[in-house]
C-alpha cells in the first residue's frame, strides 16, 4: 500500500471506494481525490484527510487512477488526462459501457487499463465489482484492482466480452430488487397492512432470503420449494407470477439493459 491512488470524480461511488480503502488500511497520505466543486473537495479533505487536487495533478502524481465519472463525462476527462498520464500508470475505469480499448486509444501506448463495474451496495460494503483487464493489464494490475474494490464488497473477474451482461445483471441488479420491494409494499397496503409494517416485513424477508442463498449453497429452486406447500398460499402466488409472465419479463428487462450497455460502449449515448 505504498502506491498513491487517485479517485477522479468523487461522487457517491468514488467516496465509497475512498472510505473503503481507508478502512482497509490505506494511509490518507497515499490517497488523492478530484472533484468539480471546491466545497466538495474541502468536505472530503476534512472527512478523510486526503489531498484534493486537479485532474492533471492527479495524473502526474498518482500511480493508480480510478476514473469514477459518468460515461458521458469520460471523453472530456480523458482529454484532460492524456497529456499527463505516463504509460506506467494503472488506469481503472468504473464507468458503465466504456471499453478498455476506448480508453487505451486515448492514452499513451501500452497504458494498462482495467474496467470495473461496481454496483451501489458498495456504499454499505456489500457491493459486487466485476473486473476485466485491457490488453496491457497484467495479473498484478488485476490483483491491485481487486485489493481496492475488495474493501467495499466482493469482486469477480470476467472476460471483457461479458461486461455488458454483468452490467445488466449486477450493476443494475439492485434497482430490480428495489422495484420488487416497492411493488410488494403496495400489495401489502392493498391487503390491509400499514405501509411501515409492510416495508419492514418485506425488507427482512429479502435479507433473510439473501443470506440463505449465500450461506446454504442450495439452488434457489430448492429453497423456493421448501416454502411452497401443496395447495398452499405460496404456490397460488407463484402461479399468478407465472400467469403474468414475470419470468419472461425479467429476462427481457436484462436483455434491454445489456443492449443499452452495448450502445454506450459504441458511443451511442
Amino acid at each position: 500500500m505504498t502506491q498513491t491512488v487517485a479517485v477522479l470524480g468523487t461522487g457517491k461511488i468514488g467516496e465509497a471506494l475512498l472510505s473503503g480503502m481507508i478502512r482497509a488500511g490505506w494511509p490518507a497520505s497515499a490517497l488523492l481525490v478530484t472533484t468539480r466543486r471546491a466545497d466538495r473537495a474541502e468536505e472530503l479533505r476534512t472527512r478523510y484527510g486526503v489531498g484534493a487536487v486537479t485532474n492533471a495533478d492527479a495524473a502526474k502524481r498518482a500511480d493508480t487512477l480510478i476514473l469514477a465519472v459518468k460515461p458521458q463525462d469520460m471523453g472530456r476527462l480523458l482529454d484532460e488526462l492524456a497529456p499527463h498520464v505516463a504509460a506506467d500508470r494503472l488506469v481503472i475505469s468504473a464507468a458503465a459501457g466504456i471499453t478498455t480499448a476506448t480508453i487505451e486509444s486515448r492514452l499513451a501506448p501500452d497504458t494498462p487499463v482495467v474496467r470495473v463495474m461496481p454496483n451501489t451496495p458498495v456504499l454499505v460494503d456489500e457491493g459486487m465489482s466485476v473486473i476485466s483487464g485491457g490488453s496491457h493489464a497484467t495479473a498484478e494490475h488485476l490483483a491491485h484492482t481487486e485489493e481496492i474494490f475488495g474493501g467495499v464488497g466482493k469482486t469477480l473477474r470476467v472476460p471483457e466480452s461479458q461486461q455488458d451482461a454483468a452490467t445488466a445483471l449486477s450493476g443494475s441488479g439492485p434497482a430490480y430488487f428495489y422495484f420488487l420491494v416497492e411493488a410488494m409494499t403496495d400489495a401489502g397496503i392493498l391487503l390491509g397492512l400499514p405501509r411501515a409494517q409492510a416495508h419492514d416485513l418485506i425488507v427482512q424477508a429479502a435479507i433473510g432470503a439473501a443470506v440463505m442463498l449465500r450461506d446454504s449453497g442450495e439452488h434457489p429452486v430448492k429453497l423456493r420449494e421448501a416454502v411452497t406447500s401443496p395447495a398452499g398460499t405460496t404456490i397460488n402466488a407463484i402461479r399468478e407470477l407465472e400467469n403474468h409472465g414475470v419470468r419472461a419479463a425479467l429476462i427481457a428487462a436484462l436483455e434491454a439493459a445489456r443492449d443499452r450497455s452495448r450502445e454506450l460502449a459504441s458511443g451511442n449515448g
